[in-house]
């Protein structure tokens, strides 16, 4: 076989071994600071050069037509606010049964209702991410505003910069 078409077999076998990521934006823009999830997303989207296995959407206040985007996702990284006990714009990463974890506790938004039911409905369908990942932000209020607050706001980067390193680590591991 001559050495071009050895390095396309090459090339085609670690394209095949890329996981699909899916990277989940939600929250309501409208309402402030539930809406950071959805502004994160907008800007790893404008920034992406990830390649094609991995996908930046926005996933608004979720509904079922997320679920098959969520089944087809070998990992999954969800973006949005979330009550996690510090100051408003504080970034913190849960993974796998912490996210989980964090899920079933009393939810601060219609959302994350939506989100456990539709993994838990991933699950029963056997199609679940296995790998998961919530990029949590502590919101400061959630009332009408199209602009998070200047706390919130100011974490955008932060909660880009973990989307972005969590990905890196999971491209490290391996499959």
């Amino acid at each position: 076989m001559p050495t071009t078409e050895i390095q396309k077999v090459k090339n085609q076998k670690v394209q095949i071994q890329k996981e699909r990521i899916l990277v989940l934006g939600v929250g309501n823009t409208l309402l402030s600071d539930d809406g950071v999830g959805v502004h994160v997303t907008e800007i790893l989207r404008s920034q992406n050069s990830y390649g094609e296995h991995i996908n930046i959407r926005d996933g608004g206040t979720i509904g079922l037509s997320l679920l098959p985007e969520i089944e087809q996702a070998d990992r999954l990284i969800v973006v949005d606010a979330a009550r996690i006990e510090g100051p408003p714009g504080t970034v913190q990463i849960f993974e796998n049964a912490q996210m989980d974890a964090h899920l079933s506790t009393a939810r601060s938004t219609v959302h994350e209702v939506a989100l456990a039911d539709l993994l838990d409905a991933a699950a029963l369908s056997g199609a679940a991410p296995k790998i998961r990942a919530l990029v949590a932000i502590q919101p400061e209020y959630t009332r009408w505003g199209l602009e998070p607050t200047p706390l919130v706001k100011a974490a955008i980067p932060t909660a880009c910069a973990a989307v972005r390193e969590v990905i890196e680590r999971w491209s490290d591991e391996p499959h």
